[in-house]
């Protein structure tokens, strides 16, 4: 069965930057010129089928991967609600996850979520890699990109001292 990778990103999570959906993958860019991007899927458990939380990943074009975030849905309350509703209690199967494999089911897999916990992570995440992704103003005292500093130098042909 398809995860509707879309719509669990239009109706659940509503992030506030554009994106596009590829595949069961969520990416976003932010800036013209940048080859980095964000991009979101669904982290699996050790069950097949089944998924625990989301994967953020900021990718550069040419160099892959460059850091990966995992969101746990029981972290981000995101199926607190349906757990609750239907007597889940943490650590019995099925406690804030989604499984993929239900085939008679007509709805998706993720029906109940509550992505408002997980929106404000993604949008916390996506400002330390792409400042100002979330439309919001800057924090007082925070420059619009990375803080300078001062790297150390290399020493060269000198003696090494203890």
């Amino acid at each position: 069965m398809p995860l509707h990778t879309q719509q669990f990103f239009d109706d659940v999570l509503q992030l506030p930057f554009d994106g596009t959906v590829v595949g069961d993958a969520f990416y976003a860019t932010f800036g013209s010129g940048s080859p980095l991007r964000l991009r979101i899927d669904f982290a699996a458990t050790i069950t097949h089928g089944e998924y625990g939380g989301l994967r953020l990943a900021v990718v550069h074009a040419e160099q892959g991967a460059i850091d990966t975030a995992i969101l746990s849905f029981a972290d981000h309350h995101t199926f607190a609600r349906r757990d609750a509703r239907l007597d889940i209690a943490p650590g019995g199967g099925g406690h804030s996850t989604f499984r993929d494999w239900h085939t008679q089911r007509s709805e998706p897999p993720w029906k109940g979520a509550d992505g408002a916990d997980l929106r404000q992570a993604i949008e916390q995440y996506a400002e330390v890699w792409f400042p100002g992704s979330s439309g919001r103003p800057p924090v007082p005292g925070r420059g619009a990109g990375p803080a300078p500093h001062a790297a150390p130098g290399l020493v060269r042909g000198g003696r090494r001292t203890r």
